[in-house]
């Protein structure tokens, strides 16, 4: 079997400039409609992607499989993956742990997260971001899940000092209205969605996009269904010793994605700052110290 370590979606693009013209066709396929497009007989794949069932074979095996029944076990099993229960990850983490400090344990699991997560992120779709992020014609909103909303709040938090037109749309379905109604074609929405995946995150994000939103979507290893109407995504690396993922790698993701928005618009953001300390100031919201 191919590197446990790499998604059969990474071990696709890895291999993607080895393929032929008919291979390449069918793995743009697979990876526009993952993992569902995989899980389909082999006969109906290929009619999907309009190519013929041997090409079909030839690409799992040029993918390191025996066959495409061998390809179809590891899909699943990341399928699975994807919505394991908090319970089930206690216990399979905890059965293998390591006789290690969990300190340790969990600070090797985010070291690797982040390496993983940093090492696939196509430098060029992530400048594409920041400037979309950064241009001031277009409205921001952000949303996330039962968990990543938090993280949706941290970056909007941050990016209405940043810049302006920065709005938090609430994970409650009955504040999508307001919110979309004055969602316009060309405006900005980031979404945040991870194992287990949310059907409000995915409808939102429908919504949006069908409204001419442009969708910059940051998920997990094994991409959420969103994905498919997302203009750009970044998938983070999550798992961690615990019956909870590690957002780490997410929030590494979103400081960095700030960092890069701030830089391209440092005079606007700078005024923006020195007003806002002044207005602190004036309510004397920080204690002064002595």
């Amino acid at each position: 079997m191919p590197g446990a370590a790499r998604t059969v979606e990474q071990q696709i693009k890895a291999r993607f400039d080895e393929l032929t013209r008919a291979e390449r066709q069918l793995a743009s396929h697979i990876v526009r409609h993952y993992p569902v497009a995989a899980l389909a007989s082999i006969t109906a794949l290929a009619k999907a992607a309009e190519v013929s069932t041997p090409t079909v074979v030839r690409l799992v095996q040029k993918l390191g499989y025996r066959g495409y029944p061998d390809f179809q076990i590891v899909v699943r099993a990341e399928v699975e993956e994807r919505l394991i229960s908090p319970i089930a990850k206690h216990d399979r983490w905890a059965e293998g742990a390591p006789d290690t400090h969990v300190l340790n344990r969990f600070a090797d699991a985010v070291v690797g997260n982040l390496h993983a997560t940093l090492s696939q992120i196509d430098h060029a779709e992530f400048d594409s971001v920041a400037r979309l992020l950064a241009d001031r014609r277009r409205k921001i909103y952000a949303m996330g899940g039962r968990i990543t909303h938090a993280m949706a709040d941290y970056f909007v938090t941050h990016m209405k000092v940043i810049r302006r037109d920065v709005t938090l749309i609430s994970d409650m379905s009955n504040a999508w209205p307001p919110a979309l109604i004055d969602m316009a074609a060309g405006d900005v929405l980031l979404a945040f969605d991870i194992r287990r995946y949310e059907n409000n995150v995915l409808s939102l994000v429908e919504m949006a996009a069908d409204q001419g939103a442009e969708v910059v979507l940051i998920t997990d290893q094994w991409v959420s269904p969103a994905a498919e109407r997302a203009r750009y995504r970044f998938s983070a690396h999550i798992e961690a010793p615990s019956a909870w993922d590690s957002t780490v790698a997410i929030q590494v993701l979103v400081e960095t994605l700030m960092a890069a928005v701030q830089s391209l618009t440092w005079e606007e953001t700078q005024a923006r700052m020195n007003r806002l300390e002044e207005l602190y100031a004036r309510a004397r919201f920080f204690r002064r110290s002595k």
